[in-house]
């Protein structure tokens, strides 16, 4: 055996993003524990490899393309006479769509000219030999299209007998893998689960022809003969695979005894599999304890009844079960621990909500996988309400070590070897697999008997049932098969590793140092302001506070497009794409609650990036379990009230908006004022009229920097005022409603009229700043961010503005008030007296002195920022 100082390599493969995965992180933890140099390989999400560490572990994501899936998929499609003809001239579901509308359309054109015929016997049978044609052609194009949507799911239904075509997904698998693991030549190959066991037989069989000593493993996950598999091909493909290369490798471990026994009978091998059960660490439960709680996380008291399911959302885990359940169980509620918003949670969010239990079901999110039992260990009943199917009924789940960890009696269904573990061990009760009654009588059963079923979880128990324990089987087998025993490594496993980046040039978050407010340091208020910073609002915020508050320092995050310009300043920010990415959302959680006191959260939109749904309503249990102070701030279209807008305001941008989009908001805008009524959060708001919308909420003027936009340059000594509109979007600034009259005041020489758009931010400021008369909105009734940076700028700004959004700010603005059919009149007062319009001009920039300098917004805000 090698006992060099050199550490051997160990390469850890699994093809999903890692995060979550808790048997792999914590494979790769006690390897790299036990002295061997641990790279951990997952698949990525973006078109480059993602680099991070993860404690002393390398982690590596890396880029699959789905070249051979697409190619299996043209082949076959093309393949045999019967497609050819079936599917000629037809490439695709864009073209068949493409055929559809080039028949309608000649339909309509012959039917047109049959319409077009008189009432003489020569027309009639004109028309009907027409009308035959037709009903001929149209015969043969349904035909034709039958014919190839019966190919077509033939092509798809049909397995094909070999995996390399059944499935050709793995092939990209391993175009993507194979090279990266022939490139590190590790000493040995850890594959998990059935997506990685051609891989790792390829590289390793690679790596030998080149003379190097590669030995791999084969982590069976599940039986994977016994899975329901959604597709035809995959329940061939799998097993196939499976059975090529099972025997190839050097050893084989899965997840339970009854597992084992049945692998080596399907597969013949030489010698059973060894057994690794999926374990929580023992040695850092309790570490968490206090600071993670999923009943927290619920908000919650004590004396609640709380039942918690933690893994995979999908029908056949009979949750729905649970879910129903709950009607019959008033007192009690369920969390679902869920690392991400998947069709099988809205499913039961849905049935919850017909239920009328949707109170009582909470999404809760994940935490790294060594805090597990102590997350859930506040709750009282833990759940494996599974379907009898052949794949769960013979292995121990993962959570159900972590239930015990956690020290919680599990309900269980009557799946084979967890419910003989339950019954064996006094742990738990056992239920019906999806019988309503049967799991209430057993929650019942085991709520009347929690201390007592509690007592028999005890230390032989949990020590068996340990990482610790479980893992040095692995060790010992990696040992066994390479030949290559690790030196004493400097320190023992790092079980509580949390992953941290290496950054590159286009990571997923990207720090921007550029900034005017004071960076979040040792402050007693760390305020957090995230995610939209519409017009650069949540910077101008930042800004202010921490100049007035010395107690109060910020970091400002913006969620953005990748491709939309960033002018507006922010410490972080995120790419929406890289948003759908679980492992960037897990970090934004980590970033959030580990280093905040207080957050403004702005538009109502998730600040954890859709982790927990796509508002921040789902994110507030997270942000109260940590003890975060939040408030919400609304800027407009949000919350605005399209209907009751168009009530109150005859020129409402809703009068133009597009096709939709009045729809749209008003479902979001009804949403997000639910929230804001019921969520018990102080809420602001940026522009007066919004408080006709939010009633209970408070004014925070818009803040611009009244020093950085102040000017010195005369206003209204030109012959021909320079007038400057800059709208973001024309019909939500009624721009179409004044444009002619002031292209025409243009065209005759009283005005130079500049019409800023698609042009960015710092040359809008530079026009104003040389601007004579600011137009703003004829709209929405109300004055924004651009109205204030013309004020601020000492320009005359006309807008329209409603009385009723007057009214409930109490201020008066120095704007001009004016509607599309009076502007006219009123350019033309403000041109005949020149020194009047420049007095409004100076009138202006003391308002915005007064108001928008962010002193105002301060005070208002200093409510909320109070030590927690």
């Amino acid at each position: 055996m090698s006992t060099s100082g050199t550490r051997p390599k160990l390469a850890v493969i699994v093809a999903n993003g890692i995060t979550g995965d808790s048997r792999v992180q914590k494979t790769a933890l006690a390897a790299a524990g036990a002295g061997w140099d641990v790279t951990l390989i997952g698949r990525g999400t973006t078109k480059k490899p993602e680099h991070s560490w993860f404690g002393p572990v390398k982690v590596v994501r890396l880029p699959v393309a789905n070249r051979m899936e697409r190619r299996v998929t043209a082949k076959t499609g093309r393949g045999g006479l019967r497609a050819r003809v079936t599917q000629w001239g037809i490439s695709d579901g864009a073209a068949l769509a493409q055929l559809r509308d080039a028949h309608r359309a000649w339909v309509r054109e012959q039917t047109t000219r049959i319409g077009y015929l008189g009432d003489s016997s020569v027309a009639e049978v004109t028309a009907a030999g027409m009308k035959a044609w037709v009903h001929a052609r149209r015969s043969a194009h349904q035909f034709r299209v039958r014919a190839y949507r019966w190919e077509q799911r033939r092509k798809s239904a049909e397995p094909r007998g070999n995996w390399r075509e059944d499935w050709p997904a793995l092939l990209d698998l391993d175009l993507a893998f194979g090279p990266f693991i022939e490139e590190l030549a590790p000493d040995v190959i850890h594959a998990n689960d059935i997506t990685m066991i051609h891989t790792a037989a390829r590289a390793a069989a690679r790596l030998r022809a080149r003379g190097l000593t590669c030995r791999w493993l084969y982590d069976s996950h599940e039986y994977v003969a016994g899975i329901d598999w959604p597709k035809p091909a995959m329940r061939t493909a799998f097993p196939a695979v499976e059975a090529e290369f099972i025997g190839k490798a050097d050893a084989v471990v899965t997840v339970s005894p009854e597992l084992a026994e049945m692998l080596r009978a399907d597969h013949k091998l030489p010698k059973t599999p060894a057994v690794v059960r999926n374990a929580p660490i023992r040695g850092v439960v309790g570490e968490a304890a206090g600071r993670v709680s999923v009943r927290a996380a619920c908000g919650l008291d004590e004396d609640v009844p709380l039942m918690v399911y933690a893994g995979w959302i999908a029908p056949d885990r009979g949750v729905a079960t649970a879910v129903e359940a709950l009607v019959h169980l008033p007192d009690h509620h369920l969390a679902l621990v869920s690392g991400r918003v998947t069709a099988g949670l809205t499913e039961l969010q849905k049935q919850a909500t017909e239920l009328g239990v949707r109170h009582r079901v909470h999404v809760v999110p994940y935490v790294p996988q060594h805090e597990v039992p102590d997350y859930l260990s506040s709750a009282d009943l833990g759940l494996t309400p599974f379907h009898r199917i052949p794949n769960v009924e013979n292995s121990l789940p993962t959570k159900a070590a972590e239930y015990l960890h956690a020290r919680l009696p599990i309900i269980t269904s009557d799946i084979k070897s967890m419910s003989e573990f339950v019954r064996t061990h006094g742990v738990g009760e056992v239920f019906t697999a999806e019988d309503v009654d049967s799991f209430v009588a057993a929650v019942k059963r085991a709520t009347a008997d929690r201390e007592l079923l509690r007592k028999n979880i005890n230390d032989a128990l949990l020590t068996e049932h340990s990482w610790e324990h479980q893992s040095q089987v692995l060790l010992d087998l990696y040992t066994e098969i390479s030949g290559k025993k690790p030196g004493a490594p400097d320190e023992g496993p790092v079980w509580n590793a949390e992953e941290r980046r290496v950054a590159g040039p286009k990571a997923a978050v990207v720090e921007q140092l550029d900034r005017d407010w004071r960076p979040l340091s040792a402050t007693p208020i760390k305020l957090g302001l995230a995610p939209a910073n519409f017009a650069g609002q949540l910077a101008a915020y930042a800004t202010a506070i921490t100049k007035e508050r010395d107690d109060v320092s910020a970091e400002v995050v913006k969620h953005r497009a990748a491709n939309q310009k960033h002018d507006y300043p922010a410490d972080v920010y995120i790419d929406l794409v890289a948003l759908r990415n679980l492992d960037v959302r897990l970090e934004l959680v980590q970033r959030t609650v580990r280093r905040y006191t207080h957050l403004i959260a702005d538009a109502f939109r998730p600040v954890f990036g859709g982790l927990n749904g796509n508002s921040i309503e789902g994110d507030l249990a997270a942000l109260r379990h940590h003890g975060i102070k939040v408030a919400l701030l609304a800027h407009g279209s949000e919350v605005r009230n399209p209907e009751m807008h168009r009530e109150r305001n005859p020129y409402s941008l809703f009068l133009d908006a597009p096709d939709g989009y009045e729809e749209e908001l008003t479902r979001l805008a009804t949403q997000n004022r639910r929230i804001a009524e019921t969520a018990d959060l102080p809420v602001f708001v940026t522009t007066p009229d919004l408080l006709l919308d939010l009633p209970m909420a408070t004014w925070t003027p818009l803040v611009v920097d009244v020093k950085a936009w102040a000017s010195d340059r005369p206003v209204m000594e030109r012959k021909r005022p320079k007038v400057l509109h800059a709208p973001s979007a024309r019909w939500s600034k009624g721009t179409d409603r004044i444009l002619p009259l002031l292209e025409d005041l243009d065209s005759r020489g009283i005005i130079e009229f500049q019409l800023a758009e698609g042009v960015s931010w710092s040359t809008v400021r530079s026009m104003m700043m040389d601007a004579d008369i600011v137009i703003d909105q004829f709209a929405i009734g109300t004055y924004g961010t651009f109205a204030c940076e013309g004020m601020a700028a000492g320009r005359p700004v006309i807008a329209y503005l409603d009385q009723e959004s007057l009214d409930a700010c109490g201020v008066v603005p120095p704007i001009v008030n004016a509607t599309p059919q009076t502007l006219g009149a009123e350019l033309e007062r403000l041109l005949d007296d020149r020194e009047a319009t420049a007095q409004i001009g100076r009138d202006s920039a003391a308002f915005a002195r007064e108001y928008h300098d962010g002193t105002a917004t301060v005070a208002a805000l200093s409510s909320f920022l109070t030590p927690r």
